[in-house]
């Protein structure tokens, strides 16, 4: 009677990845976080402010607040809707100018 040799089956892990052992590392940099006053915030807030122009008009804001709300729905792709808002800007300043020119001229 001849012998069989018996070969040992392979066990698979299930659950465990299959044997397979990750170790991951994280970096953690320490970020120091500065702390700010009240009195700090509002005096670059108010620097910031005064160096703006005056405030917008309503009819600006609803302007440039809808191409704003139409870029973001994908009505308009972000490169028109900057150039629009460009172009509009810069008809209206050079309306404002001439008007104001127009408006000292008069004055004299």
């Amino acid at each position: 009677m001849a012998k069989t040799a018996e070969t040992p089956q392979q066990q698979t892990h299930e659950g465990d990845g299959a044997g397979l052992h990750l170790r991951m590392r994280t970096l953690h940099p320490p970020v120091p976080i500065p702390y700010l006053t009240k009195e700090e915030v509002t005096n670059t807030a108010r620097a910031a402010t005064a160096r703006m122009p005056g405030v917008p008009s309503v009819k600006d804001l609803a302007f440039y607040g809808g191409l704003g709300a139409l870029a973001v729905a994908g009505a308009l792709d972000w490169p028109v809707a900057i150039a629009v808002g460009g172009a509009t800007w810069l008809v209206r300043s050079g309306r404002k100018e001439k008007e104001e020119k127009q408006a000292a001229g008069t004055q004299t």
